[in-house]
Parts: structure tokens; sequence; C-alpha cells
């Protein structure tokens, strides 16, 4: 469904942002991507949705190149940022009424909207209100209805519970499990410790814009060790590599 194979970017000011990212989202799993700011994660969506085009390997959505073929690649998948861009001054119906038929849904009405925004937990009152009332927990779940609307199989989402209160950030863990069970494979970029360990099937720690520890949720079941712990130990082996970078040199390393 979403898969990445040898992947990587280097801007034109020579920032290698991604290192040969491999990894693969099946139908039905949730990915959840870890990762300091500057890890590579945004960068890795980004080639998802041909923001910018791969220095090396594929990004592929649904077996489909992005780079090769964006624009069939992009009706297979559906993105969420961290904020969601909505217009302002149209109501919650309007809003996806209009998207679902950029999207292609010609045939689409108003009952498939309202069924959609009860789906996703909207409270019925703000159907007809302008989205620039909303909250930010409002605009997530109109947000991720878009998306729904689109009829997509994978989901890439960055950052999505920034900012919401834990009630908002509940009811959209909620969401993303319905998606899940409906058979969507879905790529979350996030910070969210917490809500990865009730969220993830599996779980994938970047840094420097590498993919340096992969694990299931399996791994953390059992209590043994903890994402936290996992977590840090990652971020420390990056700690001890700037160490060795930073040291000075004995001027022995020519004799070596």
């Amino acid at each position: 469904m979403i898969e990445a194979r040898g992947l990587s970017k280097r801007y034109r000011n020579g920032v290698l942002a991604l290192e040969s990212l491999d990894l693969q989202v099946r139908r039905g799993d949730i990915y959840c991507l870890l990762g300091p700011n500057g890890a590579g994660k945004t960068t890795t969506v980004g080639l998802f949705f041909d923001f910018h085009r791969p220095t090396a390997g594929q990004a592929l959505i649904c077996g489909v190149d992005v780079a090769q073929h964006p624009m069939e690649a992009k009706r297979h998948a559906a993105y969420m940022a961290e904020n969601v861009l909505l217009y302002g001054r149209l109501t919650a119906l309007q809003n996806l009424g209009f998207f679902a038929r950029l999207a292609g849904r010609d045939g689409w009405r108003e009952e498939d909207s309202v069924a959609l925004l009860e789906r996703v937990g909207l409270q019925p009152e703000a159907f007809r209100r302008e989205v620039r009332t909303f909250s930010k927990g409002m605009r997530q779940k109109l947000g991720v209805a878009v998306a729904m609307a689109k009829g997509a199989d994978a989901f890439l989402l960055d950052e999505p519970t920034t900012g919401l209160d834990p009630k908002a950030a509940d009811d959209f863990v909620a969401i993303l499990k319905d998606l899940q069970a409906d058979g969507k494979a879905l790529l979350i970029c996030t910070h969210d410790l917490l809500r990865v360990t009730e969220l993830a099937t599996r779980v994938g720690i970047m840094r420097q814009g590498r993919l340096v520890r992969e694990y299931s949720s399996s791994d953390f079941s059992a209590g043994v060790r903890s994402l936290f712990e996992c977590y840090e130990e990652a971020m420390a082996g990056d700690k001890a590599e700037s160490r060795r970078a930073d040291a000075p040199s004995s001027g022995l390393e020519g004799n070596r």
C-alpha cells in the first residue's frame, strides 16, 4: 500500500534529509514514524505526495511510483497535515462537499457529507457553522472526513494530534482505529509517544535522515521494554555519534 525502496533526498544546499529509507505499510497497518525535528519524517511524507522529487529510490502508493505517475498515485492516497487547510468562511458541510467533488466524487450529496461527519464524531450543531469558529479538534475531525471522502486506501498524516486536548486526541485516535478496521494503510509522523503505544501496529524511529530502529506492537505489549526506553536508546546512539564526530583528532588515524 505505502512503500519506500531505498528512498533518499538530498536538497540543493547539500543537506541529506533522507537516506536509503526502506519501509512498507500494509493494509490494516498503522505505522508510526518517530524522531526529533529534522529527522526526515516530514520529508518522507512529502516524497509520497510529490511535494519534492527523490534523489534516489522509489516512493510507491498501491504499487504506483509517485515520481513517475504522481496523479495516479495521489488518487489512492489522502494527506492530512498538522494544520488542516480548510475554507474558514464555508461551513463543515460546504467544505466537505467541495473537497469531495474536487476529488472526483461528482455524485456526492449533502446526505453523504452528513453521514461522514457523524461517523467522525463532529457535533451535529456544527455541521452548518463556519469552520473559522471551530476548535482545533473539530478542524481535525473535519480534516479526516475530507480525507475519507476521497475514498483513498492509503492515509499519510503529519503530526495529527499536536495541540489537541486529551479528549480531542482520544476521539481522533478512535477515528484512526476505525480506518484501520476498514483495511486502510496509515503512515503517521508524530512526537506523541503515548498515543503511539495505544495506536501503532508498527513503529519506526528516525534520526538524521535514517530509519535506525523498527518495532512491532508486540515488542511492547509484554511490558518488558517501553517505547520511551527504545526511543531514548535510539537518541543516545545519535548523541554518541555526535560526540565522536566532535572529538579532537589524535593525529594517529593515518597510522592505523
